[in-house]
């Protein structure tokens, strides 16, 4: 059609460069998510964009109703990542693989997608502070090519789940999870040597023993992770202030009439 974009890529960088590169060279001011394959139904499209207009939404995303895929490779173990992905992170997503979605361009051109982080928009849009609503949406069976998805990518989603709780949480407060923790094995290995000191004092001999040894290693532990919380600390303010980052989202202003 006059005025559409065709991005070709100039090799397969993957599902979420591909969505970031279509978000980039985007306009509007919604910008629709949808796979390829077919298995999405753009039908579905005018009535989420209905939707999120009169709701006021910046992200409204789709449910895979009467899902059309395997029930031992696929729906359960998605049942139980999105079930995993809501109770850690307090955001009730349903059905965080399912692509289609309408967001906010402003939001969806904040949101930095990289790796695989695709499966985790939801969640990447509400650090961003988006109002996010749900709805059911149609879903066909696969007509050709193969899926690339499986139980062998397990421990990626995993390792990329904790990944965006560090973002949820500690993204602009590194220093109260590495802190946190440093000071609490420090502590600990403070405690043990003091003990280990005392027993010293009243004569024992403690060169060798395994507490000795412990001891030592919680105390420089705990010393790396006071560290580790520093440098992201300063990682973390080269982050904002060297971009003029906000560490927080205006929806709107209201001024107040004299």
């Amino acid at each position: 059609k006059p005025g559409m974009k065709l991005i070709e890529l100039q090799k397969n960088y993957g599902q979420s460069s591909a969505l970031a590169a279509g978000i980039d060279h985007a306009d509007g001011e919604f910008i629709v998510l949808m796979d390829g394959d077919l298995q999405n139904d753009p039908t579905d499209i005018p009535k989420m964009l209905e939707i999120t207009i009169e709701r006021e939404l910046d992200v409204l995303a789709g449910i895979r109703a009467n899902r059309q895929d395997g029930m031992f490779l696929r729906k359960i173990p998605s049942f139980i990542a999105n079930k995993l992905i809501g109770r850690l992170t307090g955001i009730d997503i349903k059905d965080a693989g399912c692509t289609l979605k309408i967001i906010r361009s402003s939001i969806a051109k904040r949101i930095g997608l990289y790796g695989e982080l695709h499966r985790f928009i939801p969640l990447l849009t509400h650090i961003e502070g988006a109002n996010i609503d749900q709805i059911e949406v149609k879903h066909h069976a696969r007509i050709s090519g193969v899926s690339k998805y499986g139980l062998s990518r397990t421990y990626k989603v995993i390792s990329d789940l904790i990944l965006m709780i560090f973002f949820q949480r500690y993204l602009s407060k590194p220093m109260h999870l590495f802190g946190g923790i440093g000071l609490l094995i420090t502590l600990i290995g403070v405690g043990i040597n003091i003990y280990l000191l005392g027993l010293k004092l009243m004569g024992q001999d403690i060169w060798g023993k395994p507490l000795l040894i412990l001891g030592l290693i919680t105390f420089f532990s705990g010393l790396q992770f006071l560290t580790t919380g520093i440098i992201v600390e300063i990682l973390m303010r080269v982050y904002y202030e060297g971009q003029e980052k906000k560490p927080y989202r205006l929806r709107k202003i209201t001024e107040a009439d004299a």
